[in-house]
């Protein structure tokens, strides 16, 4: 009500102050064209100027719009067209979570050409071509991808590599991510994607290079990247030690390889392997009495006596040993070969007699039954022999075995 009141109040106030001006300022408008003339008063004129004004303004507005029926025609088409194909792109995208393959393809395909957004259109059915099995055309559609939208070359290219993998095209894939890694270093599904590859096609070396990457960017777990380079390096290290070649690829791998990987049993083994055929004895020596230091494990303590070094003063170290573990049966082996290896026979037959006491053990048994029939004893060798083969035989897994046919049976048999 006070804002109607001060509005009639400020009319008033301005017609008042309009008819003041009117009386005010006396003058007239003349017009003469020809021999005719128009004469009126300069306030009328000049409202008549204005309503012309008007008039003109409205006028020409008008006429620009009905200028351009066309354009505004194609406005208004285009804008239908991209509010249709933005709901078939919603239907493709429903079908596609739903799985109906087929369905969503056609949706997204169909709705491409006039959405604001072809790349998702595109790589959607391609991604639905490609569950129907339809390879080459969701190959096709990753090309039309590339080519609707500039910039696109890292969502399509991660698109295709993910779509080798899991056609089994690992080889493809690789190439692809590969070429992406250069371009863009440390993108994360880029790398999570590398790691699939470099398991996929054993690339053992690529995939132990690719751990500390994916630690940094925290996209594996402390567990599995332990495991993941615990079996690059078990690899890597075998290939070298079942294909001697150069030895100091293995020595690099080794000092590469992450601390606490240097304690694993497995590993140190398959080292020490290596490290024999590469004729380097002497540092598998000093590695096998370093790592036994650290912790004691049989499998060590066997290698170390078969190694071929100074037995004399391998013997000498074992001994130590043994003065903390007398009852170690792996240990007692060991020095007995080593003291085959210095010709001590007294002393090896003790050390495998002492062996076996602890341990029955058809290896043991073995080694025995060979000393003695060096030795020239070759009742106590056969009995080794046999008791060798006793043991070997209880370790062998339960399976069938023939059974000897009754002599009628195998004459009705002939």
């Amino acid at each position: 009500m006070r804002k109607l009141i001060l509005i009639v109040v400020l009319g008033l106030a301005l017609g008042a102050l309009f008819g003041q001006l009117i009386m005010s300022v006396p003058g007239y408008w003349l017009v003469r064209v020809g021999d005719t003339s128009y004469q009126t008063s300069f306030w009328f004129g000049l409202v008549i100027l204005l309503a012309v004004f008007i008039v003109l303004h409205f006028g020409l507005r008008l006429l620009m719009r009905l200028s351009r029926p066309v354009s505004r025609f194609k406005v208004w088409n285009s804008r239908a067209r991209n509010r249709n194909a933005m709901k078939r792109t919603v239907r493709g995208l429903v079908a596609l979570a739903e799985g109906r393959w087929k369905k969503a393809e056609k949706a997204l395909v169909k709705a491409a050409d006039d959405s604001s957004t072809p790349l998702v259109n595109y790589l959607s059915a391609a991604l639905a071509a490609h569950y129907q099995g339809r390879y080459e055309q969701a190959d096709t559609l990753l090309k039309r991808a590339h080519l609707s939208t500039e910039g696109a070359d890292t969502a399509v290219g991660m698109m295709q590599a993910q779509l080798m993998l899991d056609r089994q095209q690992y080889e493809e894939a690789l190439a692809i991510l590969t070429r992406l890694d250069r371009h863009l270093p440390n993108h994360p599904q880029v790398l999570k994607q590398l790691k699939q590859a470099y398991l996929s096609v054993s690339d053992w070396d690529g995939l132990r290079r690719l751990m500390p990457r994916l630690g940094a960017q925290q996209l594996i777990s402390r567990e599995e990247r332990e495991q993941l380079e615990l079996r690059a390096y078990r690899e890597l290290i075998g290939q070298e030690a079942r294909n001697p070649g150069d030895i100091e690829r293995v020595r690099n791998l080794w000092a590469d390889m992450p601390d606490h990987l240097r304690s694993n049993t497995d590993l140190i083994v398959i080292y020490t392997e290596a490290l024999v055929r590469g004729n380097e004895e002497g540092i598998a020596e000093r590695l096998l009495r370093h790592s036994l230091k650290e912790h004691w494990d049989s499998r060590l303590v066997l290698r170390y006596g078969l190694l071929d070094v100074d037995s004399r003063r391998q013997l000498v170290v074992a001994e130590k040993w043994l003065q903390e573990r007398p009852n170690d049966p792996d240990l007692l082996l060991t020095l007995g070969r080593l003291s085959l290896r210095n010709a001590y026979w007294g002393k090896a037959q003790e050390y495998f007699e002492a062996s076996q006491q602890q341990r029955p053990s058809g290896v043991v048994c073995a080694e025995l039954a060979r000393l003695y029939a060096n030795l020239g004893e070759h009742q106590k060798s056969q009995l080794f022999y046999r008791q060798s083969v006793e043991l070997l035989d209880k370790s062998l897994p339960s399976l069938p075995q023939p059974s000897e046919e009754p002599q009628e049976a195998k004459s009705k048999t002939a």
